[in-house]
């Protein structure tokens, strides 16, 4: 099984939230940093206890995403795309309205040879997600 895993730098409950409300996704789980115990060896900062450690988000009847905070700074994702294929055009126009705010279109979302729509689309947080709906 492969899922995605998105590392985001301190913008990931924000994109979940985006994610659910595009795709009428189901939070499967979500946890904070301030919800660890207290370890010395990773101490976390008052500032980043709300900071996500690790997110399940329910996209599709099969399709998942996970994603998390970390300290480094992500500049896109340029080897990564998220494929979603859908059975609804319009599940599919209402996701791509919400994701190409703020983004980058790669491609329309468009009626192509091998399916009713297909497009490209990289989102504010630099994820880029593939489109098809057959």
């Amino acid at each position: 099984m492969i899922r995605p895993y998105l590392m985001f730098n301190r913008e990931c409950d924000e994109a979940f939230k985006m994610y659910q409300k595009a795709f009428d996704g189901e939070m499967v789980s979500i946890q904070k940093y301030g919800d660890m115990p207290p370890n010395p060896e990773f101490p976390v900062a008052e500032s980043d206890k709300d900071l996500v450690l690790h997110a399940q988000l329910k996209l599709t009847e099969s399709g998942y995403i996970y994603g998390s905070d970390g300290s480094r700074n992500q500049q896109g994702s340029p080897k990564v795309s998220i494929s979603v294929e859908l059975d609804s055009e319009e599940r599919a126009f209402k996701a791509w309205e919400m994701l190409k705010d703020g983004g980058s279109v790669y491609m329309d979302l468009q009626p192509t040879f091998f399916s009713k729509l297909h497009g490209s689309v990289q989102d504010k947080y630099g994820v880029t997600w593939m489109f098809t709906v057959n």
